[in-house]
């Protein structure tokens, strides 16, 4: 099996210079294929403020009307993306910008209403407007640029099939695309990359890493409130990645890419030493 590297990076690191040039060294020398899946939405935030247009975040979630979807378009698939492949370019690296409509890589559909249950557990129906939920990552289109020696940097918006875009998290995007490799018979490992050293016993101490967590564990961290908000639906999309193929996952920071390295949290599936 041919290894490749998903990496996803958030917009946390994407957003602080320094943390942005550390990212893009150890991304740049990370040998053979690779992927870079991005964030941004806290440029999004910004920008959405500046226009006057009100930013709604449910459980971690953009909910995305009509002129917020304007408003990603640009920062995901413009700002963002072309500055995070202009960099790439200048330290050697062929990165080609991508979102879901680009050679119809990532097909998606708007998700419909949903019950939430809100943090002060109430519950709500939901309309989350231009968000989509992939149906299917076309890996073989990938595998082919990533075999021409092309990196794909791919922004978090997907394509419905009907000439419209759709915001969608990045988390879930990496998964897919890391689902996509491995269905065609690569052996991924995939990084999600973010201002903490991993997953974090107490959020107040950078030092707690936890090592290593199986499904079970987290759903154990969840109960505990250990694990909460926006690392929940991260360790959802992570968990199923490794469910359906995909050879290794790890949460870490930017200096720490390599799962080999034993840093930061490495997923395990159930059954293994954890």
């Amino acid at each position: 099996m041919k290894p490749v590297s998903v990496i996803k990076v958030g917009g946390a690191v994407v957003e602080d210079e320094a943390s942005l040039l550390l990212l893009l060294q150890e991304f740049s020398s990370l040998p053979g294929r690779k992927v870079l899946v991005h964030g941004g939405g806290r440029s999004a935030t910004r920008l959405s403020a500046r226009l006057g247009i009100e930013s709604r975040m449910v459980n971690g979630r953009r909910v995305t009307d009509e002129e917020t979807l304007r408003v990603v378009t640009m920062v995901y698939g413009g700002l963002v993306n072309k500055n995070l492949v202009a960099r790439l370019q200048s330290f050697g690296v062929n990165a080609l910008g991508l979102t879901g409509a680009d050679v119809n890589a990532i097909r998606s559909h708007r998700r419909p209403p949903k019950e939430m249950v809100m943090p002060d557990g109430t519950s709500e129906v939901v309309d989350f407007g231009f968000v989509g939920d992939v149906d299917e990552v076309d890996g073989s289109i990938l595998g082919c640029l990533i075999e021409q020696g092309i990196v794909p940097v791919i922004a978090p918006l997907t394509y419905d099939g009907k000439g419209g875009l759709l915001n969608t998290n990045a988390d879930t995007i990496a998964s897919e695309v890391a689902c996509g490799l491995a269905a065609q018979g690569y052996a991924v490992t995939l990084t999600y990359c973010f201002e903490k050293r991993g997953v974090l016993y107490n959020a107040e101490d950078e030092n707690s890493v936890i090592p290593r967590m199986s499904e079970k564990d987290f759903r154990k961290l969840v109960e505990q409130g250990i694990v909460s908000d926006g690392m929940i639906p991260k360790l959802e999309n992570a968990f199923q990645a490794l469910r359906r193929g995909t050879e290794s996952v790890v949460i870490t920071c930017a200096d720490h890419l390599n799962v080999k390295d034993a840093s930061g949290t490495i997923l395990v599936k159930e059954g293994c030493s954890a």
